[in-house]
């Protein structure tokens, strides 16, 4: 499964749930494969690759996220399912 957001691209995200999150923007840093990643062969059935961004506005330190886009087409933030919107 290939990565549709390209390093540099903004996207918006929001988290999927009970009570979804306020949309947040933020600005891909690099997408990794599993094995890029640390892990071994086995997470391939859960995941099919990890993408880095920054949260924008860019206040002090910056915070690396990262999101997994899951083997079912999903793409998840700390466990949590989310929403993506690239940005042109």
């Amino acid at each position: 499964m290939q990565s549709e957001i390209k390093v540099g691209q903004r996207f918006k995200f929001n988290m999927l749930s009970d009570n979804p999150s306020q949309e947040r923007l933020a600005a891909e840093t690099r997408v990794l494969s599993d094995r890029e990643e640390g892990y071994g062969p086995e997470v391939d059935f859960y995941f099919a690759y990890w993408v880095e961004a920054h949260e924008l506005p860019e206040t002090g330190v910056p915070t690396t996220l990262v999101f997994e886009r899951g083997t079912d087409g999903n793409v998840y933030l700390d466990g949590c399912q989310v929403r993506i919107t690239l940005l042109t």
